[in-house]
């Protein structure tokens, strides 16, 4: 009978490989399962980022800043005055005594015995061209307003000066965060572009009964009723404009541009404000003097004529007589 007995277990190495491939097998699945996990996490870390993408895209597009929409109406981001006539009472507001006295409505001023009428340009040439950059929160601005509005209205309703108005908004971030002067600026572009022939009324609205610096200034239901107040004919038009800031991203672009450099300028760039140029050259006197701006228009547009009327010698012909 024989001893030799085969045992049933598996050897010892048999055992060690059976368990290093179990290990194995563990591993590989539990590194399957991290990269599964890595990946989820990615694709909802992509989604997290597209999500918030789409949200800032929406929040600038919906912001009132449409960069895309270009007021017709403007030149060189300017507005030509097309008629000048329409302001209540273009000397509503007078300074009397070095302070700020407003007459009351439709009460006409007494004349000065010693006050002499101001000068006119000249009609004999092409007419004088004063442009005038404004911003709506600006004190300056608005006291040129108050002192030249009248004879400005003149020299255009008689067509010896051509007024081009340029709304700026520097000023942006002197009304409590509501952006009054860009808002401002895109609510004149409007009745530009809609009633061309009120934007002067509405620009003269404007800078008169200007808000205090700092302040939150006009809301755009305000600025549309002012708009309509200033007697616009297609109302929903131009209040629709107005509420929904349809220019404040052409307002700020136009700022931006006239920082950099002023058109048909010798490299000019706007500084201050107003910025007001005749013929190209800046006027630097009193703004709230408008015998001072007029005796300045007038040299201007007087040197202007000289330089345009002087006729050019020709010769004379000669005739040589026959011989």
């Amino acid at each position: 009978m024989s001893n030799d007995q085969t045992p049933n277990v598996p050897a010892e190495r048999d055992r060690r490989e059976a368990v290093r491939e179990k290990a194995q097998q563990v591993k590989a699945r539990q590194a399957r399962l991290r990269i599964l996990r890595r990946s989820a996490i990615g694709v909802g870390a992509i989604a997290v980022v597209a999500v918030g993408a789409v949200a800032v895209t929406y929040a600038l597009s919906s912001n009132g800043s449409r960069p895309q929409a270009l007021p017709n109406a403007a030149s060189d981001d300017g507005f030509l005055v097309s008629s000048a006539t329409g302001i209540a009472d273009p000397l509503a507001t007078q300074t009397v005594d070095g302070d700020a006295s407003t007459l009351a409505a439709g009460a006409t001023p007494t004349p000065d015995a010693a006050t002499t009428p101001t000068p006119s340009p000249t009609t004999t040439a092409a007419p004088v061209d004063i442009r005038v950059y404004v911003d709506y929160l600006s004190t300056e601005a608005r006291e040129f307003q108050v002192a030249n509005a009248e004879q400005l209205s003149k020299w255009v309703d008689e067509d010896a000066a051509t007024l081009t108005y340029y709304p700026v908004a520097m000023l942006t971030s002197k009304s409590n965060g509501t952006k009054y002067s860009l808002r401002a600026a895109g609510a004149s572009a409007c009745v530009a572009t809609h009633a061309s022939d009120r934007f002067f009324a509405f620009n003269h609205e404007l800078l008169t009964n200007q808000p205090a610096v700092d302040s939150e200034g006009y809301s755009d239901q305000q600025l549309a009723d002012m708009a309509q107040g200033a007697g616009v004919s297609d109302v929903d038009t131009v209040r629709s404009c107005i509420e929904d800031e349809t220019y404040t991203g052409w307002a700020k672009a136009a700022t931006d541009r006239a920082i950099k450099s002023l058109p048909d300028t010798k490299g000019l760039a706007l500084t201050t404000l107003p910025t007001v140029l005749v013929n190209g050259t800046p006027y630097v006197g009193h703004m709230d003097d408008p015998k001072e701006f007029a005796q300045f228009v007038l040299t201007i547009d007087s040197n202007a004529y000289y330089s345009t009327a002087t006729p050019t010698p020709t010769a004379t012909p000669t005739t040589t007589p026959a011989g």
